[in-house]
């Protein structure tokens, strides 16, 4: 895992990019894992009255987003980093708080399909691919089956660099996430803006940090 990410990975990353002017930064980031094109994103603000109920705002993924497609589709996205206990409450539960937060904003907005992107550091399925998409059906007394519940599972540990000279946009995301060669990493910064620009702010992050 990237180091500099390992301190409460969600934390981090939360401090770090909930701010409408590194959308950029986000919609890179998601463009590349799901292979999707966006057209319009805008953060999906903390729902204060739901502080009740769920974990704190810090502890509760990285970011929460609505995007609207090239197509003219509409999804909320969030990505999350998950630790080795209880994954699939987890990701059941994020999933779950990602897409019912629909119902408290205030915007008119209609309710629209969610994507959850978990990214875990370590093997949890017993399958060669890094990336799995998974469609939750039931978890416990939660139905998810009307909702065509999408969720992408990363795991950093399965993730292999083939050809460090040609890579795409998926694997320049996964291998920073994931923290591999210094030199490969400085070359993955080179060719792609959003991840440099992202690798900038975490370190002014710890530098504020440490005075």
């Amino acid at each position: 895992m990237n180091q500099e990410l390992v301190c409460n990975r969600n934390y981090v990353l939360k401090k770090v990019l909930s701010n409408e002017n590194y959308t950029n930064i986000i919609k890179d980031m998601i463009q590349s894992i799901l292979e999707i094109d966006i057209q319009k994103i805008s953060l999906n603000s903390y729902i204060d009255i739901l502080e009740k109920y769920i974990p704190a705002y810090q502890k509760m993924g990285v970011v929460d987003v609505r995007v609207m497609t090239k197509k003219g589709e509409e999804f909320n996205i969030g990505i999350q980093f998950v630790d080795g206990k209880h994954i699939q409450k987890k990701i059941a539960l994020y999933y779950l708080f990602v897409h019912s937060n629909q119902i408290y904003y205030e915007d008119q907005r209609k309710i629209a399909k969610t994507i959850t992107i978990n990214i875990l550091d370590f093997t949890y399925y017993q399958t060669l691919e890094y990336h799995k998409i998974e469609f939750l059906n039931k978890f416990k007394s939660i139905d998810f089956s009307e909702e065509n519940a999408e969720t992408h599972i990363v795991e950093l540990h399965k993730f292999k660099i083939n050809n460090d000279k040609k890579m795409s946009k998926q694997e320049q995301w996964i291998a920073y996430f994931k923290g591999t060669d210094t030199k490969v990493i400085e070359k993955i910064k080179e060719e792609n803006i959003y991840i440099k620009y992202l690798d900038e702010l975490v370190k002014e992050y710890w530098k504020k940090e440490k005075i």
